[in-house]
């Protein structure tokens, strides 16, 4: 499995299987407590597993957690889906930098996101199944959400959005966000 730093995040990697190929399909690994050593993160620290089924266009996030956050990690395991992050830890060298990246069933690539980042993606396939194992559990509580088309991110969503759910459609911009997280 290769691992490569993502420049844009500070402190989040992609983790690349090797997938084996034959005329059957394909085999991969795509959760290793010893690679995931190897960067410093503790394998054992995800505490719970989830999936999303989407459609053509769905479009999920900006989503972060308010508190300690959540550091997870995301891999389309079925489909293709664009991904963004976006670093929102005044602490980080790399503070409100967003990134983004096409991740794929065909590759089952997965990206470490650390916690204080958001994330969304969309869907570019008919169907995308998005794994995510966190390192703590949820509590709807501490949801977060920012703006997917907020200007001041720019984010060049690949697709008109097709679909998304309320939460998200409503979701404040950015500068309402961290204005609150700072009071």
């Amino acid at each position: 499995m290769k691992v490569t730093e993502v420049p844009a995040i500070a402190g989040a990697f992609l983790f690349e299987p090797t997938p084996y190929a034959d005329e059957r399909g394909y085999f991969c690994r795509t959760f290793d407590a010893d690679v995931i050593r190897s960067v410093g993160l503790d394998p054992h620290a995800f505490v719970q597993d989830s999936v999303s089924r989407s459609v053509r266009g769905v479009l999920r996030g900006l989503h972060l957690r308010s508190g300690a956050g959540e550091a997870k990690l995301v891999r389309c395991s079925y489909g293709r889906i664009f991904d963004v992050v976006v670093d929102l830890r005044p602490d980080s060298p790399t503070y409100r930098n967003g990134t983004f990246f096409e991740l794929s069933g065909e590759t089952q690539a997965t990206l470490y996101i650390p916690a204080g980042c958001a994330h969304g993606f969309q869907a570019l396939t008919a169907t995308a199944d998005t794994s995510y194992r966190i390192d703590r559990p949820h509590d709807p509580a501490e949801d977060v959400t920012i703006a997917y088309d907020d200007p001041e991110l720019a984010i060049p969503w690949p697709l008109p959005v097709t679909l998304m759910s309320q939460r998200d459609r409503e979701a404040p911009s950015l500068a309402e966000v961290l204005k609150h997280r700072e009071s």
